[in-house]
């Protein structure tokens, strides 16, 4: 579906656009007020930006599996994935090793496509399942190995750190800023939503009020559990998980960056909303519209390319 509602769907190149937008002003604009409140910006797309990357990631990993292959073509797809991924990685090496100041989420991203290669094979019901577990499980794993785990020492992945590959890996699969095996959650969440008919205006319907629902409920059943005194310490985000030696209770949390049970379920209704959202816009709006939306918002076609120039500036 592209503005004539064939091909290319504009409203998924909308939420990447926002979502590229989301991490630039998290990035570049001040988290405060002057008066210590938390800014808009910062309330508004802390975490959740990230969070629809990756989500978006999934659906773009459906589409491109969606039709069915057998044998040869369908070891040399995954391999074009693969092959992506891997450059995906690797620029993310590169700008990790800029003095930017920004956790680039490029090489986690690259890895999070490797590991969801095996997950294409499944169905939408599947997925969502898994989504689900995922969300739990993921989290409770991560709490339990972190502690044996060497502590995160970079602010990004690097080569310089390909000297130390277990480190490495220990960084980008569990202590690091956008840790893989928790963030599979998104992937796996993305893929659910790029099987489905993104077209039925009545199931996107359905999806933005079950994505509204899923990050309302998450946060207040979170909010209810958590001393305020907590939420409110750790409300502008985390470092990509919960202390390593902390207790249990902290999976009880819902801050940015935290990849609790409840930061994810909140972050994943938020995506969805967004998707959603963008979706039905592009299914509503008459063609002429749909094209101006694409013209104005056509960031979210390069948001490789836009995100590293980000970086790099």
């Amino acid at each position: 579906m592209t503005a004539t509602r064939q091909g290319r769907l504009v409203g998924l190149d909308v939420a990447r656009c926002l979502a590229l937008l989301g991490m630039v002003a998290t990035h570049v604009l001040d988290a405060r007020t002057p008066d210590g409140e938390l800014a808009t910006a910062q309330w508004l797309a802390g975490g959740r930006a990230s969070a629809l990357f990756a989500v978006l990631a999934g659906v773009s990993l459906a589409l491109m599996t969606r039709k069915p292959l057998r044998g040869r073509p369908q070891v040399l797809r995954a391999l074009g994935i693969l092959g992506r991924a891997v450059l995906v990685a690797l620029l993310g090496l590169a700008l990790g090793g800029l003095d930017s100041g920004i956790a680039v989420i490029l090489t986690y991203y690259g890895v999070l496509f490797v590991l969801g290669i095996p997950f294409t094979f499944l169905r939408a019901r599947t997925l969502v399942l898994l989504t689900v577990a995922w969300v739990v499980l993921a989290p409770v794993a991560s709490h339990v190995l972190r502690p044996h785990l060497p502590e995160r020492g970079y602010e990004n992945p690097t080569f310089a750190q390909l000297d130390d590959p277990g480190r490495l890996a220990s960084e980008l699969l569990l202590t690091g800023y956008y840790p893989v095996v928790p963030w599979l959650a998104y992937l796996l969440a993305g893929l659910a939503l790029g099987r489905l008919d993104l077209r039925d205006t009545r199931l996107l319907g359905a999806l933005t009020l079950g994505g509204l629902g899923t990050a309302v409920l998450a946060t207040r059943i979170s909010r209810a559990l958590v001393d305020p005194a907590v939420a409110s310490e750790n409300e502008g985000g985390m470092f990509g998980v919960t202390p390593a030696d902390g207790d249990w209770s902290w999976l009880l949390v819902v801050a940015p960056h935290s990849a609790t049970p409840f930061d994810l379920a909140q972050t994943i209704g938020s995506a969805v909303l967004v998707i959603a959202v963008c979706l039905l816009l592009e299914r509503l709006l008459p063609r002429a519209a749909t094209a101006v939306l694409g013209v104005v918002l056509g960031a979210g076609a390069a948001t490789l390319t836009l995100y590293s120039l980000h970086v790099v500036m």
